[in-house]
């Protein structure tokens, strides 16, 4: 009967744990919120605090709720007689997690196992180191033979170790299931009773036919015998209490160390409640006498079936779920598919001519360094001339004009007024130069700039304030204001604005009157000095900018 209940337990047992390995959740976290410090223990916050500043790499292991079980099932002795099949066995536990795969179990179990055997021994086959035995003592004298049988009180206190099988996993988020093995250490109390005699007189157990089919002689013996066990059983050197350090008065109770072992699977309900099935060995240190006839062959084994409710205890508000019921991967592999807490680095993209525009959008790979471009990197050509700006040297040319040559100079004429202006300009410089006539300043101050600039530093301002005293003492002087660059429209804006500046600081700082100026730019020389010239000559006292759009001031 035993064989035939371990192997439907096994069965059972197969079928189950196939069945849970198949059963997930779609969880997308890790069981519980990571970023939430509440579930982490005050020695546990600085590690947390550290991850979430990126600083450690492992979030701080969370607190978690412990285990409280109640379990019955049923008991029974693996010895030298055969046991009753339905006995009772309960008890409860209590469990926590190490970490996710590793837990401990601290648990009471007690049992009330009954045997009778359908084989006859002779009581010359028990040992005589066998102290106070009732078989022996009534049944030697004549060498009857006798059917063993006994009524076994245990009392057990187990520590386990506990593996959980399947809450690791790189295929599925936390588990509905968790099957486990367990191993651990048993310590046992059992008052072990055994009936040896009908009244106050051994069985004739000579009147049973032991040839009859097997359950015909559980029957008989039944019939035959009273069942009153009353009589403790024999002891193996006469100890009954090796396991304590100490002697006990009372000489009715064994006292055993043992070693457990065991599996089980359990069904999650909730995240509160789990239901189990589970079976446990113990196997006893000196514990030939557990079944109430000691051979002096092996060591009795205590198996235990139990079914079991689980229920987990503690705040979920600061507390996570036991953590054999989470997969510790799924913070890994959740973060992977999108990353929340992952430090990653800066990208650095290629951009070999150092345009701002990368080389994956590049149209235009090679520009010369300085050379603006639009968002494809292309060489800017403001005036769609086709000569790109940093080569134009006309920049605005106007459509008119087109084509232009190879620098971006359209072949309009140049208009009459600058016709006229030069014409004059070179007849000034034939009479005499532009410093001669009549005027009494022969010499006047050039004002210096900042390279790019058209702002008038502290200097130049100290500089032209000299310059007007000497203008207001000979009012019948005329001043041209002269500035050069002539290279490119950049060059000639920026000496307009020049020459333009020194003007209107003499006219409205000095308060020179602003016909008296001659305004002259984009001549040969250096491009960062604007001269001041006294002349008796005419010429215009304002013109207006040559390339508005690259003024450098309004």
């Amino acid at each position: 009967m035993a064989s035939k209940k371990y192997i439907f337990i096994l069965g059972l047992i197969s079928l189950l744990s196939s069945a849970g390995y198949s059963q997930t959740t779609p969880q997308s976290d890790a069981g519980y919120d990571w970023r939430d410090s509440s579930k982490i223990s005050t020695r546990n916050l600085p590690q947390q605090s550290e991850f979430l500043n990126n600083q450690y790499p492992y979030p701080a292991r969370p607190r978690d709720q412990w285990e409280l079980g109640i379990h019955g099932g049923v008991p029974l002795i693996i010895g030298d007689i055969s046991p009753k099949v339905l006995n009772v066995g309960g008890g409860i536990s209590f469990r926590k997690a190490i970490n996710h795969t590793l837990s401990y179990r601290v648990q009471y179990n007690g049992y009330r196992m009954k045997g009778r055997d359908y084989r006859t021994k002779n009581p010359s086959s028990i040992p005589g180191n066998v102290v106070n035995d009732p078989w022996r003592g009534n049944y030697g004298g004549t060498n009857n033979p006798f059917v063993g049988n006994y009524r076994t009180n245990m009392h057990q206190a187990a520590f386990d170790l506990i593996f959980s099988l399947n809450n690791m996993s790189h295929f599925r988020g936390n588990p509905k299931t968790n099957l486990y093995l367990f191993g651990g250490y048993a310590y046992s109390a059992a008052d072990v009773d055994v009936d040896a005699l009908n009244g106050n007189s051994p069985y004739n157990f000579s009147s049973i036919n032991y040839l009859r089919p097997r359950s015909d002689t559980r029957k008989s013996l039944k019939t035959l015998m009273d069942g009153s066990e009353e009589s403790n059983a024999g002891v193996l050197n006469g100890s009954r209490d090796n396991a304590l350090p100490f002697k006990l008065t009372s000489k009715n109770w064994l006292f055993r160390h043992g070693i457990s072992a065991g599996g089980g699977m359990a069904w999650k309900l909730s995240n509160k409640v789990n239901v189990g099935l589970e079976q446990r060995f113990v196997g006893f240190m000196n514990g030939d006498d557990l079944d109430g006839l000691n051979l002096g062959r092996s060591s009795d084994i205590v198996s235990y079936t139990s079914a079991r409710i689980n229920i987990n205890m503690g705040s979920s508000a600061s507390s996570v779920q036991p953590l054999w019921w989470t997969n510790p991967n799924n913070f890994i592999y959740n973060e992977l598919n999108r990353p929340e807490h992952m430090k990653l680095p800066t990208p650095v993209l290629p951009d070999a001519d150092g345009d701002g525009v990368t080389d994956q959008f590049d149209m235009e790979p090679n520009t010369p360094a300085g050379a603006p471009v639009d968002a494809r990197g292309v060489s800017r050509d403001s005036d769609g001339d086709g000569v790109p700006d940093y080569k134009d040297k006309e920049l605005l040319t106007s459509q008119k004009c087109f084509p232009v040559d190879a620098d971006g100079v359209g072949n309009c004429p140049e208009p009459a007024c600058c016709t006229e202006m030069r014409t004059k300009l070179d007849s000034a410089i034939a009479n005499g130069g532009m410093g001669g006539g009549n005027c009494g300043m022969t010499t006047l101050p050039s004002v210096q700039f900042r390279s790019g600039s058209a702002s008038l530093s502290r200097d130049a301002q100290a500089v032209l304030a000299s310059a007007g005293a000497q203008i207001k003492a000979n009012p019948t002087c005329r001043i041209r204001v002269t500035g050069h660059g002539a290279s490119d429209k950049r060059a000639q804006q920026l000496s307009w604005d020049r020459v333009n500046a020194v003007i209107r600081y003499l006219v409205e700082r000095q308060g020179i009157g602003e016909d008296r100026f001659i305004f002259d730019y984009g001549t040969e020389g250096d491009n960062n000095t604007v001269d001041l010239m006294g002349t008796t000559e005419e010429g215009p006292n304002s013109v207006p900018a040559p390339h508005p759009n690259l003024r450098r001031s309004r």
